[in-house]
């Protein structure tokens, strides 16, 4: 049976996240002052201390997600993983996890991503809604319908397990698309508290911006398969790992087909690192016999 370990994203922070580890294990302070320095303000104040409302800010979120996951997988003691996947920003850890990149430039990286991502949040207003109990073709065929009507934004964004999957667009769209959603027997369609509108084509100025650190930046060969949000497959070639980790801006999060796609390949055991469980209970609901548990999601 292979070990898989997965990294979560934006919305697992909590106010406190990390402090344990920065309190109690010397090489995981090292690594937090570290990344203070490299943002250039103190990440770890914010983290340790700020409210909910300091953390919902896309730059702070994402570094900070970042952070606690990473730090983690660095600073305990666990098995060797046999593979690795991340929940959109989450890849991003699991490339430092299976050596692909070194903790500094993926924190560097994940830094422009925040704020590219932010940028483009503030061009277009922009949003997200879970949608849940609807099959996800009729997701995607509404999505379409919507688009080609209104030539209003609108897409399926994350999949992210049987029966939930999160569309994003134009406020228009995904409202109009929410109704249509709701007509045709979803049991909810709930418009989510963010900013923008992820992983639609509406991150294309974030995707250029990100595009040219990816680019400039070191990716190693990895140690074990990383299994793509855009391609839900087991990837090693570090030009391919770019080119995935590029595309996902505006590509969709393809999480219940990575998931599959790990147990097909052998993975009977997932352990989730970072902040909260989010990711260990998605896991469960895709393959029900799966092993799951967690690394400091406290």
């Amino acid at each position: 049976m292979k070990h898989a370990y997965v990294f979560p994203g934006q919305g697992s922070q909590f106010p406190g996240m990390g402090k344990n580890l920065y309190d109690t294990n010397e090489k995981a302070k090292e690594l937090f002052e570290r990344a203070n320095e490299i943002l250039g303000f103190r990440i770890s104040d914010i983290m340790f201390s700020g409210t909910e409302e300091d953390l919902k800010q896309t730059k702070v979120t994402q570094p900070a997600v970042f952070l606690h996951a990473v730090i983690a997988f660095l600073c305990t003691e666990h098995g060797q993983p046999d593979m690795v996947a991340g929940h959109s920003l989450g890849e991003f850890s699991a490339l430092v996890a299976n050596g692909t990149l070194s903790f500094e430039e993926a924190l560097k990286l994940v830094a422009i991503r925040a704020n590219a991502m932010q940028k483009a949040c503030e061009l277009q207003p922009s949003t997200m809604a879970a949608i849940l109990a609807l099959d996800d073709a009729k997701v995607e065929e509404i999505c379409a319908a919507v688009t080609a009507e209104t030539g209003e934004v609108v897409v399926a964004a994350n999949y992210n397990c049987p029966g939930q999957l999160v569309i994003s667009g134009t406020v228009k769209g995904v409202e109009i698309a929410c109704e249509r959603m709701k007509a045709a027997g979803a049991k909810r369609a709930l418009v989510l508290p963010v900013g923008g509108a992820f992983h639609s084509p509406l991150m294309a100025p974030a995707k250029e911006e990100l595009k040219a650190a990816i680019e400039t930046a070191t990716f190693n060969t990895p140690s074990c398969p990383v299994y793509q949000n855009v391609v839900a497959k087991a990837v090693t070639n570090p030009a391919e790992i770019k080119q995935n980790l590029i595309d996902q801006l505006t590509g969709a999060v393809r999480w219940t087909q990575s998931v599959q796609a790990m147990v097909a390949d052998g993975a009977g055991e997932f352990t989730e690192v970072g902040p909260g469980k989010v990711l260990q209970g998605l896991v469960q609901k895709i393959h029900k016999d799966a092993v799951v548990n967690g690394i400091e999601n406290k």
